[in-house]
């Protein structure tokens, strides 16, 4: 089998080129230095992207309408079942953090993709089995539990290193390959959302008009082949391995040696740093906390974003969403909205609006990592406040039409209400989704990538599991009140209340955003000069882990 354990540790990797045609540090599947024109690029990633996209597919396909299953066969309460579903996500993309670190320091991102697999297809099965048949009691709602976060742990296995394998067959130190590296960050999202695109579309008819054991078997079948795809493009992988401490070793390490360093900074006489070993570690820790402000400003952004697959489909599922006369669209489908306007969107970026932006900032990249953050944060202000106006909206017309006692009467009210928040939601993620993923994985040492990814996505992680707190907190003490904004009839409910609420906390979180980001320029104006300047700022770049300003 190609990338043996033996190839894995092969001393190769930790050597320079040794020609030009090689890359350096990176071995091919005999362990080999790697030959630039026989491994790696697109040529690679292609495969890699394959089994991301199967991997959209098979999670989309279970998230997407997850709280129809929820609050219909399981017969949960809506504020109940949205909650799951957040905790679930938290949990799907808290869990890249621990399994990238033991992915960059023993497992191989390679042999991590192909457990994902196999973790997928096994919990993906089991899924479709227990749905197949009617709940009956308690002990098939836990194995119908169990084998959805078997399905999250297969998730945390796979998000971080896939993305990060894929970008490591591009060489940064190649000046080709690098300006290939940034293109593949916009189309490994592309791939992504034309997945989900599809699948959102598929499985949500299928399980919603055939039956949900065949809607979960679907993605299975999906990820099964995705994996023997993956392992076709072996030989032409580029391998990276490390014999660095774990990430986890390294933090402990730097942290020790940093509490070391601020002792000995209080005597008269301090101990350098300088030769000590332990210099990479502090700096990594550094790096990451450095980050951390970065991180806490998008929290906001992710909670917005996981309303799209719980509130969205309820309201959704209240309107007329009949097509022509006999077709009546899924209320999960309406989610394909955010996935085709980003497959739209990215080429009109990635061949638009970067060369015209080039033409005004000078930059390769047409504005920075954090430019293209900021906007997509802008973007989600307005989508959720635009969510807010079109639910009073919907209230208005369940009033009018008298129906505000029926939960399940059809509105007379068109679907396509709906579609610009979800197109909104799509563009800011091609800004902010992409822009944080690239700064992520771009900002973190070579050695811990996967770690810096798993970083990105625990932002979302973070996000989904205080959307579920903040659900189940004010649906608790709405409902004392008399009507729960979350009630389970949608017109006496008040979700343009909560999405008010998410408008104001996204403002807040922007201005936080902007101010980290004057507060990390001024710590780079110390580090570098010793004084702090202010000037005119307008424009702004993230370099060496700090923000600089331009004048």
């Amino acid at each position: 089998m190609p990338c043996s354990s033996e190839l894995l540790l092969s001393p190769v990797l930790m050597q320079p080129a040794m020609a030009d045609d090689t890359v350096a540090g990176a071995a091919d599947y005999r362990g080999q230095p790697a030959s630039r024109a026989a491994t790696g690029g697109w040529k690679s990633s292609v495969f890699v992207m394959a089994m991301e996209i199967a991997e959209r597919f098979a999670y989309k396909g279970v998230a997407a309408n997850l709280i129809t299953y929820l609050t219909g066969p399981l017969g949960q309460p809506m504020a109940r079942a949205a909650a799951s579903i957040d905790a679930w996500k938290g949990v799907s993309q808290m869990l890249p953090l621990p399994i990238a670190c033991v992915a960059d320091a023993w497992l191989g991102r390679f042999r991590a993709i192909i457990l994902a697999s196999v973790i997928f297809i096994v919990s993906m099965g089991a899924l479709s089995l227990s749905s197949a048949f009617p709940v009956a009691g308690s002990g098939h709602v836990a194995i119908f539990y169990v084998a959805l976060y078997l399905v999250a742990l297969g998730e945390g296995a796979h998000k971080p290193c896939a993305q990060a394998f894929a970008a490591d067959q591009f060489d940064e130190k190649d000046p080709k390959e690098s300006v290939a590296r940034s293109s593949f960050f916009n189309w490994w999202y592309f791939g992504m959302c034309a997945g989900t695109a599809v699948t959102t579309m598929v499985s949500s008819y299928v399980q919603d008009n055939v039956g949900w054991g065949l809607g979960f078997g679907i993605p299975c079948i999906v990820i099964a082949v995705s994996l023997v795809v993956f392992l076709l493009g072996s030989r032409s992988y580029r391998y990276y391995t490390t014999r660095e401490a774990s990430p986890f070793s390294r933090a402990g390490i730097a942290f020790l040696a940093l509490i070391k360093s601020w002792r000995s900074s209080r005597r008269t006489n301090p101990v350098s740093s300088k030769g000590d070993g332990n210099t990479a570690a502090v700096e990594e820790v550094k790096t990451v906390l450095r980050l951390l402000p970065i991180w806490a400003s998008c929290i906001i952004y992710a909670i917005i974003f996981s309303q799209t697959s719980t509130f969205f489909t309820k309201q959704a599922a209240t309107l007329d969403r009949r097509i022509g006369a006999r077709f009546k669209v899924p209320a999960a489908a309406l989610q394909t909205f955010i996935s085709v306007s980003i497959v739209i969107f990215i080429p009109v970026y990635d061949r638009l609006f970067v060369p015209l932006a080039r033409r005004y900032t000078g930059r390769p990249t047409g504005i920075t990592k954090l430019q293209r953050i900021g906007a997509g944060l802008a973007m989600s202000l307005v989508a959720v406040a635009l969510s807010s106006l079109v639910e009073m909206k919907r209230l208005r017309v369940a009033r009018d039409a008298g129906l505000v006692n029926n939960p399940k009467a059809t509105l007379p009210m068109s679907l396509w209400w709906m579609v610009p928040q979800y197109v909104l939601i799509g563009v800011a993620d091609v800004f902010a989704m992409i822009g944080l993923q690239e700064f992520f994985y771009d900002q973190v040492p070579d050695a811990a990538r996967s770690l810096g990814l798993a970083l990105f996505l625990s932002i979302f992680g973070v996000g989904h599991l205080l959307s579920s707190l903040l659900i189940s907190v004010i649906d608790k003490a709405t409902a004392k009140g008399g009507t729960s904004w979350f009630s389970n009839n949608l017109n006496r409910a008040h979700l343009d209340y909560f999405y008010w609420l998410l408008t104001g906390l996204c403002a807040v979180e922007l201005v936080a955003f902007v101010f980290f980001s004057h507060i990390l320029f001024c710590i780079q104006l110390i580090l570098t000069k010793g004084i702090l300047r202010f000037g005119r700022c307008i424009d702004w770049k993230f370099n060496d882990h700090a923000l600089v300003f331009l004048h």
